[in-house]
Formats: structure tokens, sequence, C-alpha cells
């Protein structure tokens, strides 16, 4: 059976239809029984990460493998003529990398033999509970470290005190008791210190920043210290706006980040890829506002270890929670804390072989309003 195209001109040369689906934020494309496509809305654009005349025209197959889900549910509307939908479809390809989605598949009543296919990415709302989970754990542990240094430091000294003034009096062979005392004191104390970042409740001063300087940054650093032999890759977007935050608090983010990138267990040569990207359309609902907030400037990072452990996967961002034999766990709780004080929000996915944290921030008010 021959297809009539769909042509281009059909929608383009109509505003309103074409306006329409333009605004959509979930991509929408237009198939026939061979996989060829007709149609592509801005979406799905950057969905495919191709434009519209590199799209229409080809075949799906050269983004999609063969074997993927999508094309057996192509089949099935096209052999029973009724509209299928399915969750939780993962959509991979050296091409298109790899997205969680849901899909919808209707036939095109007008034109016989084309399908409509929606894609909609779920990775985002299917952490959205793990967005509030980790402000909670955040105010937690901000409400815990002021805690701690009004009322463990100043006994903390005390005990300190005591042991010196015992080591004194003691023959050297007993005098390792009080040194261990103090070492262990020391080694609260210390730990409080690191906590007291959390209970810093002061607005943070926010401005215009360059995240690409401040990534470059933070890669230098890495690579003369603890990402040394560590292969890093930069994929930047050059048009990215400035981002409305911190500059000191954003190096400390993608620098703690990065730091456990690079000490994420793997195998054979490790590899940090860092990307910035502008995802259109990406609004979300942040604690305190009642408007959703626009947070469309993503930065990832992206290895190449073993991935995030199932025990801990649920409990990342949460204090104390860590598979590092030395670690503290308060790394990523405050990274938490300082992208909800920036109004930001973010995610992870992980595999084996490949883990990614997604950090989604806020244009300049200037811009957003533009």
């Amino acid at each position: 059976m021959v297809v009539q195209p769909l042509r281009r001109t059909e929608l383009a040369n109509d505003p309103f239809p074409s306006a329409i689906l333009d605004s959509l934020s979930e991509a929408v494309i237009v198939v026939d029984g061979e996989g060829l496509v007709h149609y592509a809305n801005l979406a799905a654009e950057q969905f495919f990460g191709a434009g519209r005349t590199r799209l229409m025209g080809h075949p799906l197959a050269e983004f999609i493998p063969r074997d993927s889900p999508l094309f057996s549910l192509l089949e099935q509307v096209l052999a029973s003529g009724g509209a299928v939908a399915e969750s939780g479809v993962t959509l991979a390809s050296p091409r298109i990398g790899n997205h969680f989605c849901a899909l919808r598949l209707a036939p095109i009543v007008e034109r016989d033999g084309l399908v409509s296919i929606s894609l909609v990415e779920q990775s985002i709302a299917r952490n959205i509970d793990r967005q509030m989970s980790h402000r909670n754990a955040a105010r937690s542990v901000s409400a815990l470290a002021a805690m701690l240094a009004h009322e463990v430091k100043n006994p903390l000294s005390g005990i300190r005190g005591a042991a010196q003034l015992l080591e004194q009096s003691l023959p050297d062979s007993e005098r390792e008791l009080t040194g261990l005392i103090c070492e262990e004191t020391d080694r609260i104390v210390a730990l409080v210190d690191r906590m007291e970042a959390f209970a810093d409740g002061r607005p943070i001063d926010r401005g215009p920043v360059n995240i690409h300087q401040v990534l470059n940054h933070v890669r230098r650093l890495s690579e003369t210290g603890f990402g040394k032999g560590v292969r890093f890759v930069e994929t930047y977007d050059p048009s990215l706006p400035d981002v409305f935050g911190d500059r000191d608090q954003l190096i400390q983010v993608f620098l703690n980040l990065v730091k456990n990138a690079c000490e994420a267990p793997g195998e054979g040569e490790r590899e940090i890829e860092m990307s910035t990207a502008y995802r259109h359309g990406l609004r979300l609902a942040v604690p305190g506002q009642q408007a959703r907030v626009n947070l469309p400037l993503v930065v990832s990072i992206r290895d190449n270890g073993r991935g995030v452990s199932d025990e801990i996967r649920g409990h990342l961002f949460d204090a104390f929670v860590t598979n590092k034999p030395t670690g503290t766990g308060l790394g990523l709780a405050l990274v938490a804390k300082i992208i909800n004080d920036h109004g930001g929000a973010i995610e992870y996915d992980s595999e084996p072989g490949r883990t990614v944290f997604r950090v989604m921030l806020p244009l300049q008010p200037s811009q957003a309003a533009r």
C-alpha cells in the first residue's frame, strides 16, 4: 500500500496547528508502516537530537534500533487499527542516548497507514517524589547540624581538655589511651564542623554565573588531584545562557559530583563526561513557590563505573548514606541542600557502566522573562 506523505507544508503553512504541536513538551512524530518519518514537532527534534529536515523522510530505525519495543507497538497499531499506550519503556541507542519514556501510538484516521507517536520522558516525573525526599533530607540534616553545633561541640571540648590533664599525670605506658580519646574527639569535632555547612540559613548571594567556567574550574581541580588518570569528556552547549546562582557553591556541587564519579568502583579506563544542555519546557513545582519554576539549564555528570548499589539507591541523598569504606555520607546531602537553596532540582539514573547525575538550574530572571 502506498501511503501519501504528510507534507511539511500542511502544518508549517498553517500557524495554528503548527504552534499547538510545537508548544507540546512531549515529542510527537508521524510514521508510516515502514517506519518512515513524515512529521516531527519541536520537542521531537530535541528528543532525537536532529532537525526536522534530518528526521522527515528518513527511517525511524536510523535513530532507534529495530528490536526496540517501539516497533512492536507500531506493528500492533497497524495490525489492529487501534491506539496503544505503554509506560516504562527504555529507548536507547548511541545516537539518542538513554530515554525512559511513556509511549502512545494511534492511527491517523484520515490518512490510512500513518501512525502518530508521542514520547513522554518519564525520568523527570519518576524522580519528582525523590526530589521531595531530597529536600526533606536536606532540611533534616540542617536541623541536626544546628543541634550538634550547639549541644555536642562544647562537651567534646571538655572531654578533650580532661584527657589532656590526665595525660600529664599518667606514665608513658598508659598515655596511649588518653591519646586515643583526644584523637577520636578531634574526629567527631571535624565531622560536626562539616555538618555546620547545613545549618547556614543565610540567603545565598546569587547572580549570573557562566556554568562552563565553573565546570572548567572543577575539571582542572580534579585533574590535579583525585581525577588523575581519568579521561574527561566535555560536551557543552556553547549558547547556554548564564545560571542564576552562587559560583562558589556551584563549584562545590560539581566538585562533589565529579569526585564521586572518579571514586566510583569500576573496571578498565575511567571516563567522566561533563555535559550541558538547554531543555525546553522543563517546569517543576518547587516547595515555597506557588507557580511552577522553569529549570531549563541541565548539567550532567556521567561516569562509566559499576553504578549505584541497590541497597542505597532509594536513600542516596540522605545524610550518612554511603558505600565508601572511608566516606561520611555527607557529600550528596550537601549537594541536595545547595541545589534546593538555588531553587533547582537534581536527579540520577544508574545502571552498570553508566551513571548520570543531572542538575537542573534556573535562568537569570531577566533572561527567564524574555
